[in-house]
């Protein structure tokens, strides 16, 4: 027989699920995990985890929901103080890292060559392997064309590193210029304009 439990207890629990957890927890792991054996339903569920977003909206962290679930994340605005915390730097990624990354994500799937002839430039293996380690891109099918090149898309990893929801939620493309520089914004801008973009 399910157990009962208050709003208050709910909160907690929750709190201190989300908050022990190695990667963000979607209802239904909540549902099937610390709340099998209490009685709340998937409406009491939805309003808890909405008051503690609520809760935690003027505090130093964040309770966001990402394509997995709910997670944990500090404010962005506090990265730089908070890395002190940590000698070893997060990796760095170079240009061509991230202007790679921000191709497949707005246009995916799309294949190697289709990001070389808008990137004017080579895709080299080891960026396509970073973005393949750290989880952000697979390949999830192949063109139909000859030598039926592998299509990159984005992963859930890729969504919730970045605390989106889906690839809806992704900012304007213009956004992206500040981070690429000078040199290949115009590029990106002219891909942008000419609806190329999915």
């Amino acid at each position: 027989m399910a157990r009962k439990i208050n709003d208050v207890q709910l909160m907690q629990l929750l709190e201190a699920a989300i908050f022990a957890a190695d990667k963000p927890l979607s209802r239904a792991e909540l549902q099937a995990s610390v709340l099998a054996e209490f009685a709340v339903s998937s409406r009491k569920l939805t309003q808890a985890l909405q008051q503690l977003q609520h809760d935690y909206s003027a505090r130093g962290i964040q309770l966001l929901e990402t394509a997995s679930g709910y997670r944990f994340y500090t404010r962005p605005e506090f990265s730089e103080p908070l890395a002190s915390l940590w000698p070893e730097r997060s990796p760095r990624y170079s240009r061509a890292v991230l202007e790679t990354l921000v191709l497949i994500a707005y246009r995916q799937p799309i294949t190697r060559g289709e990001i070389e002839e808008i990137r004017g430039v080579t895709v080299s293996t080891q960026i396509i392997r970073t973005l393949t380690e750290r989880g952000w891109v697979k390949v999830v099918g192949h063109k139909d064309v000859p030598g039926r090149p592998g299509l990159y898309a984005t992963t859930a990893a890729f969504l919730d590193y970045f605390g989106l929801t889906h690839l809806n939620a992704l900012p304007p493309l213009t956004e992206f210029t500040a981070i690429l520089g000078e040199e290949h914004a115009q590029q990106v801008s002219t891909v942008e304009m000419t609806g190329e973009l999915h």
